[in-house]
């Protein structure tokens, strides 16, 4: 997949290019589809398959306090993009200046003249341009003035359910992490790198990775889940806590993410790991001696194996 941070001179290198406009917050089953329709409507014409989107998200910029935490790390969305057969990946930033940019003026001068494109796909509730006023009726009436198609994605949803990353959002800020799975079709994942902690998992028997992850990411609810962690080349069973350790500190509320990883040896510190969310286990707790923490870990770690069987 070819990743360009402007679109002057793509349309040189690429011929008929099918472009998906939006967020795509999570990747889940509503941009899946759209992104497969794309994927299928540029083989059909010997296009390219292309999708544009913003870094960061255009609220970051816009309107800090009510930018949504994003569902996915920037690395496993390129990842993710690339899987789903996107050739072409215009990861934009995003800036006041283009925030001011005209709805027609972006139809006109990036998608017609800068990128010639042969079709464009949106959601039903796509907007662009200055205050968001670009609608796909919009998109429709300058596609049939220039020549391109157009075609809007209407919801998809899921056991009556529109499926939504507003929704997906929620149910991780609650942990229910088979409900978000369910809207995704695929584990939620964080991506970070493994710093130093307290050490006390070593302590306690249960050596830990503490991650450090971008602020702007969504992490779960506060507990206890069963994961798998990618480390390298390899992926491995774990446990992972997210929390405040309330066994150990009082009132604090500072929040630590850690993970077990299942039968693992070796030095994790430097390193950047993914780790996906199975199930969330148990809420955190305090615990009255370590002795009850010790063998709660060891009920957490047959559970999480229970899990992981049918998953590594």
């Amino acid at each position: 997949m070819h990743i360009y941070r402007d679109w002057v001179g793509v349309k040189d290198k690429f011929k008929d290019i099918v472009v998906g406009l939006g967020n795509f917050d999570g990747i889940h089953f509503g941009h899946q589809r759209l992104i497969g329709d794309l994927v299928a409507k540029a083989r059909a014409v010997g296009g390219t398959p292309a999708v544009f989107t913003f870094v960061p998200h255009p609220l970051a910029v816009l309107n800090p306090q009510g930018a949504p935490p994003l569902i996915l790390p920037p690395g496993v969305k390129r990842d993710m993009f690339a899987k789903l057969g996107v050739e072409v990946l215009l990861w934009i930033p995003f800036s006041p200046e283009f925030a001011r940019l005209s709805p027609e003026d972006f139809i006109k001068q990036v998608l017609h003249e800068q990128l010639a494109v042969r079709a464009v796909l949106v959601g039903y509730n796509y907007t662009f341009g200055y205050m968001g006023r670009g609608t796909p009726k919009l998109l429709k009436e300058y596609g049939e003035k220039l020549g391109f198609d157009v075609e809007v994605l209407q919801p998809v949803s899921i056991e009556g359910q529109p499926v939504s990353s507003t929704l997906i959002r929620s149910l991780l800020a609650d942990g229910e992490i088979s409900e978000a799975r369910k809207y995704l079709g695929y584990s939620p994942v964080i991506e970070g790198t493994v710093v130093y902690g307290e050490r006390r998992g070593n302590t306690l028997g249960f050596p830990t990775a503490n991650i450090d992850v971008d602020h702007n990411l969504l992490v779960p609810a506060n507990g206890v889940y069963s994961v798998k962690v990618d480390v390298d080349e390899d992926t491995w069973g774990g446990v992972a806590n997210i929390g405040v350790k309330p066994t150990f500190h009082n009132n604090s509320f500072v929040r630590t993410i850690e993970v077990h990883l299942l039968d693992f040896s070796g030095d994790l510190y430097g390193k950047i790991i993914k780790v996906y969310f199975i199930r969330r286990l148990r809420n955190e707790k305090k615990f009255n001696t370590v002795g009850e923490l010790i063998e709660q870990i060891q009920w957490d770690i047959y559970e999480a194996r229970t899990d992981l069987i049918d998953t590594i």
